[in-house]
């Protein structure tokens, strides 16, 4: 295959490597959400938001910690949690270590809501990425992936727990 750029600046082979990364980029966030949607009546969106909170210490975490997780401005993560909070799954309170900042945490439904939306979700990841992909292949992804977010900017964002009993 050619290596010489195109008009646009990319090889015949980066254009083929880079429209594959932005496909999956437009299609996998409706997936996951339409299946969230159908199963759950939550976004994929307000699924991290309920995960995360079930996934923390006691069922609670600052918005601006949350927001970090979620990639999310704290405006965006506060209407998230607004609907969230009409339902009755996430109440909101002032730290009180530090008045400046809001806690977010989990009711008892939103952590039966949560764990009720896990199973399906957790089939579809399977389904649409992980049973698609060899062994290797998988830890590949999970490598090109952190090379990837390492290049868009230098902290972590969310990890899984480090214990799986944190969420039994």
């Amino acid at each position: 295959m050619a290596t010489t750029p195109a008009a646009d600046g990319l090889t015949p082979d980066d254009l083929e490597t880079w429209s594959s990364l932005a496909t999956v980029l437009q299609w996998l966030p409706a997936a996951l959400d339409a299946q969230l949607q159908s199963d759950a009546d939550l976004t994929h969106f307000e699924y991290g938001i309920l995960y995360a909170l079930d996934s923390a210490p006691d069922g609670e975490l600052r918005m601006s910690v949350l927001a970090g997780y979620a990639n999310s401005s704290l405006s965006r993560l506060s209407r998230a949690t607004a609907r969230l909070e009409g339902r009755g799954w996430v109440v909101r309170s002032p730290d009180p270590t530090d008045g400046r900042y809001t806690i977010a945490t989990l009711t008892a439904s939103g952590r039966t809501k949560a764990r009720q939306a896990t199973p399906g979700h957790v089939e579809t990841v399977h389904r649409l990425v992980l049973d698609v992909l060899t062994q290797p292949q998988r830890r590949q992804l999970r490598e090109i992936s952190r090379r990837i977010t390492h290049a868009i900017r230098s902290d972590e964002g969310w990890t899984p727990p480090t214990e799986p009993s944190a969420r039994r």
